[in-house]
């Protein structure tokens, strides 16, 4: 009797013993497949963070300029009259961080400029020009595009495109599906404005000034967008092509 309950109690260690190995098992297993889950997150939050590093080492706004504009049409960009040479892009000086404004506080002048950066309180302001210097008449297209936007700051920014005197004032429709007071709504989600300037003569010359601003009247101009950020560039091409 003694030695039954003894081969009993023999077999339930061994049954504990075998469902403690199978626990250990599992255990390892999860912590294993733990750890890879943690090492892919830590290689996408690796990524993402090069990714806009990349997106935003340049500055939240440059200019690109299309080469087929340069030597087939004789086409430039610079930003310092008295430094006319090809660049394939210009690149404004960035704001470290701005708080919002009406554009009721931004000076009259902005498109005087001689040329470069001459950023505000709160603002965002670069003066440009684009030239012919080429023997024929050219054209050439302008489009505005928005790179990357964080926190939905675009929904509050403005874009205000000076072409020599003339200015448009762009931003995105309201959630009511309505233009904001005084802008032009954007195309799409990341298309600003789309432009052609023809009949561009030989000496031309297009004075450019781009001012960005949070517009603190605007309905979605509120803490949600607190930390965001924005990336804008403006591509001056030889053609569109639709994307």
């Amino acid at each position: 009797m003694i030695k039954i309950l003894k081969r009993k109690w023999v077999k339930a260690m061994n049954g504990e013993i075998l469902i403690s190995a199978d626990k250990v098992k599992r255990k390892k297993k999860i912590i294993k497949i733990a750890r890879i889950l943690l090492l892919i997150l830590m290689l996408i939050l690796l990524i993402s963070y090069i990714v806009v590093g990349v997106v935003y080492s340049s500055g939240s706004f440059t200019i690109s300029l299309d080469q087929n504009l340069y030597f087939e049409r004789g086409i430039i960009i610079y930003d310092d009259p008295d430094y006319k040479v090809y660049r394939s892009e210009l690149y404004a000086r960035t704001v470290d961080s701005f708080d919002n404004i009406t554009y009721r506080w931004l000076p009259n002048d902005l498109h005087e400029h001689r040329g470069g950066s001459h950023n505000g309180d709160n603002y965002v302001a670069y003066t440009f020009f684009v030239e012919n210097t080429g023997d024929k008449v050219a054209d050439y297209w302008v489009e505005v595009v928005i790179d990357d936007a964080i926190n939905n700051v675009d929904e509050a920014v403005r874009i205000r495109i000076y072409r020599n005197s003339e200015y448009v004032t762009y931003a995105k429709l309201g959630r009511n599906g309505r233009p904001e007071i005084d802008t032009t709504p954007f195309l799409s989600d990341t298309l600003i404005a789309l432009d052609h300037v023809e009949n561009f003569k030989p000496g031309d010359i297009d004075k450019y000034t781009v001012v960005i601003w949070l517009e603190g009247k605007d309905p979605e101009c509120n803490d949600n967008i607190l930390g965001g950020e924005i990336k804008i560039h403006m591509a001056f091409n030889s053609e569109y092509v639709e994307k």
